[in-house]
């Protein structure tokens, strides 16, 4: 049986099974279901909070309805408080609100169902204090505090209702927020070199165990990490081709109102679309075409 045509170390199978999908961890996800590195993370974001230990943490297990996607998203209790953290990798967008605002959401859904608490009852609902973050591992060099619902989509106006998100960046040197940035960091550096391939990945994992970055995780999940950052990079390949072809359909309804209006000729509207010759040539005559 011939072998699958592979582009980049990636065989069409495996894309196709991304395509299909199921829910499928990242690293982000799949470091902090232990709780010995949950319990770094939250000395990490509080290190003001001193003796928690992975007794005092419980996990917030939320259903997935919210997205069809690479899961990273990691939500945890400690006493009174629940935690959500969203990670953003190297794209900037002040849309992850909305993530983590449905991220909260469902994960209070959860935990009424899973306290018993009934919305439509008079006794109040008891609910733990949230605490929303995103923790952003690319190279923005604006880098707020906090973001917000109000700030960001309504001008700061006194809405009904807001939505305040913490910003975490680099962590404090050698903590495991640290070390998980390092990590992608080195992983962006070794795609440069070696595209997104296995062996890109595998010589991250490398250089990481070898500056003391994940090490204890890294030699104990190395093959796991290697999979689930393929399974990412799948991912990514869909979405940019997801992007490259809305990008065609905008580039196509331009050229054809251009056509339309009849002021520039085939080689302008070529231009102002960014299309080539040909195809715009074969959108006018589909225009000419008596309907």
């Amino acid at each position: 049986m011939a072998e699958p045509e592979e582009k980049q170390g990636v065989s069409i199978d495996k894309r196709d099974s991304v395509v299909k999908h199921t829910i499928k961890d990242s690293v982000f996800t799949n470091l902090f279901k232990e709780k010995k590195y949950l319990v770094q993370l939250y000395h990490a974001l509080h290190p003001e909070r001193k003796g928690v230990t992975e007794e005092d943490i419980k996990e917030v297990t939320v259903s997935n309805v919210l997205v069809d996607d690479i899961y990273n998203d990691v939500g945890f209790m400690v006493g009174s408080t629940l935690l959500l953290l969203v990670e953003c990798q190297a794209t900037w967008t002040v849309n992850i609100i909305f993530r983590a605002l449905m991220y909260l959401v469902q994960t209070y859904r959860e935990y009424f169902r899973k306290t018993k608490q009934n919305l439509y009852k008079s006794k109040k609902l008891e609910m733990p204090e949230p605490e929303l973050y995103v923790i952003y591992t690319g190279n923005r060099k604006t880098r707020p505090e906090e973001i917000s619902l109000k700030e960001e989509f309504f001008d700061g106006k006194d809405i009904c209702i807001d939505v305040k998100v913490k910003m975490v960046y680099d962590g404090r040197d050698g903590d495991i927020i640290n070390q998980y940035v390092v990590f992608t960091k080195v992983c962006n550096e070794q795609v440069e070199v070696y595209g997104r391939t296995r062996k890109a990945i595998q010589e991250a994992v490398r250089i990481c165990k070898d500056k003391n970055v994940l090490k204890e995780y890294l030699e104990s999940r190395e093959q796991e990490v290697v999979d689930m950052m393929m399974e990412l990079y799948d991912e990514q390949e869909i979405l940019k081709s997801y992007v490259e072809s809305e990008k065609y359909d905008v580039a196509k309804e331009t050229a054809i109102r251009l056509l339309e209006m009849g002021k520039l000729s085939v080689d302008e509207v070529a231009a102002a679309a960014g299309l080539p010759r040909e195809l715009v040539l074969e959108l006018q005559k589909e225009l000419l075409q008596p309907v």
